[in-house]
């Protein structure tokens, strides 16, 4: 039997910016298969194309040249309102700055999630699951930042998205809850089936993905799949 095929897929995608009268060149011929059920970790340095990438896998940006397919159907030539339902209904997005809105409680900022997606989950349940249930009520200014980044993926999750990308989800937190925040995302990855893809310019992340890219100056440089994972409550650096 022929294997499946991929759920996403980037074939020779690249992405120029104009910058007055600058091109900058932040993807280049860049080839990419993601599986469902994908636990992938994309390593490189600021500036190697990383979060450009991930735009692109989320419908916020378009590729210059080259094509981007959902189950096998292009998604680089489609309308705004195409792309509005394909980021409400398919993706979610975990970053590194929470982007809570303040005057909403963690139940009220997952809720907000919820209230945009076609088959979510229940908001409470949710938070439970990222280990905030007894935080449900609280506001952002009184969480700390690890109360948050989880508030910030029960938003995310509770879409119930096929998809989850995450840009530098442990960048603004501290080792030891940015491990918690990753054990977040692999039980999000195993429990759901949700794909998951983290960016990141920590390369001991890289340890946790099933399946790891690295880049540099907008290419794919290396590939590594993973036959041992590393547990991320194990993970330092």
């Amino acid at each position: 039997m022929p294997a499946k095929e991929p759920l996403w897929k980037l074939e020779n995608v690249t992405k120029t910016y104009t910058m007055g009268q600058v091109q900058v060149t932040a993807l280049q011929e860049t080839t990419l298969e993601i599986w469902e059920g994908d636990l992938m970790v994309i390593l490189g340095p600021s500036g190697s194309g990383k979060t450009t990438l991930l735009n692109i896998l989320g419908g916020l940006d378009l590729p210059t040249m080259g094509r981007v397919l959902f189950e096998g159907e292009a998604l680089e030539g489609a309308d705004e309102k195409r792309l509005t339902a394909y980021r409400r209904d398919v993706v979610g997005f975990v970053f590194q700055f929470f982007n809570l809105i303040p005057d909403l409680t963690a139940v009220e900022n997952v809720a907000l999630g919820a209230h945009l997606a076609q088959n979510p989950l229940a908001p409470e349940e949710i938070l439970k699951e990222v280990g905030m249930a007894d935080r449900m009520g609280h506001f952002p200014a009184q969480m700390s930042g690890g109360e948050q980044q989880r508030v910030s993926i029960a938003r995310a999750v509770v879409k119930n998205p096929r998809l989850l990308l995450c840009d530098e989800p442990t960048g603004s937190l501290d080792c030891s809850t940015g491990r918690l925040i990753l054990s977040l995302l692999e039980k999000v990855n195993r429990t759901y089936g949700t794909t998951v893809v983290i960016v990141t310019h920590n390369a001991a992340i890289g340890g946790m993905g099933k399946r790891v890219a690295t880049m540099s100056s907008g290419r794919i440089v290396g590939w590594v799949e993973n036959p041992v994972l590393v547990p991320p409550e194990k993970i330092e650096w």
